[in-house]
């Protein structure tokens, strides 16, 4: 790794991480506008983490370091990773090394415009609290130039975070945002996949948060880093942020808290077999292959309620005897009760699209929201042979 500097000596009171890869047409231009738009009272280090960037970003930041202006109390730093280890890995790296008492974290493609930097930092003195998200969700916040698809996956992971760990934010998937160095203080992070702040959230419980909106703007240049990896890894981190406050929830004795909790996971499984479930169905409607819509549908149920049941039976209803013949029974029964839902789910999508014009893809995921119906109940009291009220 190889850390070049050139600043003013002084101490900073502010590190801005911005983690890098394939961005060698953005990142100049962004750590110029940090610098033009900070205020020059307030000290401050940009920080460039790169992972080895094939188009030679690093290099690119490197180069420009040797013909840095100095600015008053402006600084910038370039730190070179040996591989590409993902983005939340790249923004710990990017903290360990920071100065700053005070972080903010953003991407370099001005998708996080750097003119909210000075709202969040000021959001974060007046309001005393410990982190300021820039989010897209609060009133006055909004996504531009995203297609349908891009923005139903971001609320599904974002409906997952709330309903699965238990987060209040309102924007918890948020890559823009700012915190007080201290609160992470002897914490010990995961750094899986692209949401930092999610692991910020559940690990600092009892921080005070505070949101602020802002438009998120597609990128101009480069290509997304959004892929199936990234799904997988969002799944990863979920499930271990999930472990991390399990032991608190095991103490809970209230029914009624117990009941809610379980369902909660369940329709957050739900959640995620919508994802499964529309992904599927548009995979084999157009992608892959130029199936029926309807036929395209069943696979995509299919798909849903085998993914459903694993997530149900290890995570919702803790059942962890995976043998041959108990896991049989216990799918064909999940399936059976799903079944019903299924045909509600198909009759609706053949309405919606034949009877009232809807488009396929919102007559799908109608039609999977109301399929959803009072699955839980039959599969808690009879797949899983759990009493009703726990």
């Amino acid at each position: 790794m190889i850390r070049d500097t050139i600043g003013t000596g002084k101490s900073t009171q502010v590190s801005i991480i911005i983690p890098t890869y394939n961005e060698s047409q953005n990142v100049l231009k962004i750590l110029k506008s940090i610098g033009d738009i900070l205020p020059k009272n307030i000290l401050t280090e940009a920080i460039v983490v790169d992972d080895n960037s094939p188009d030679g970003t690093g290099k690119i930041v490197e180069n420009y370091l040797k013909d840095f202006k100095k600015v008053t109390g402006y600084t910038v730093d370039v730190i070179h990773r040996t591989a590409k280890k993902g983005l939340s890995s790249a923004i710990l790296n990017g903290i360990q090394q920071a100065k700053g008492d005070t972080i903010v974290v953003m991407d370099s493609d001005f998708s996080h415009p750097p003119q909210i930097i000075p709202r969040m930092l000021d959001a974060l003195r007046k309001y005393h609290c410990d982190i300021v998200v820039a989010s897209r969700y609060v009133k006055g916040g909004k996504i531009s130039g995203w297609p349908l698809k891009r923005k139903l996956m971001s609320k599904l992971a974002t409906v997952i975070a709330k309903k699965g760990l238990g987060v209040s934010t309102l924007d918890p998937m948020s890559g823009f945002f700012a915190f007080k160095r201290p609160i992470i203080k002897g914490l010990k992070f995961d750094a899986i996949g692209f949401k930092m702040l999610l692991e910020i959230l559940v690990k600092t419980r009892g921080a005070t948060v505070w949101e602020i909106p802002y438009t998120f703007t597609d990128r101009q240049f480069g290509a997304s880093k959004v892929s199936l990896t990234t799904a997988i890894d969002y799944a990863k981190s979920v499930w271990r942020l999930y472990r991390y406050g399990k032991s608190e929830r095991k103490r809970e004795k209230r029914s009624s808290v117990r009941f809610l909790s379980k369902a909660a996971r369940f329709y957050t499984v739900g959640a995620s077999g919508l994802g499964v479930n529309y992904f599927m169905s548009l995979l084999f409607a157009g992608g892959i292959s130029d199936l029926w819509y309807l036929h395209a549908n069943i696979i995509g149920i299919i798909a849903s309620m085998t993914t459903n049941f694993i997530l149900n039976k290890y995570w919702t209803f803790e059942d962890r005897d995976f043998s041959t013949k108990k896991t049989l029974s216990q799918y064909s029964k999940f399936v059976g009760f799903s079944s019903f839902g299924a045909v509600v789910q198909l009759f609706m999508v053949f309405s919606l699209v034949e009877g009232s014009q809807i488009g396929y893809p919102i007559a799908l995921i109608l039609a999977v929201l109301t399929a959803a119906f009072g699955n839980f109940i039959l599969n808690k009291k009879w797949t899983f042979k759990e009493k009703l009220w726990n």
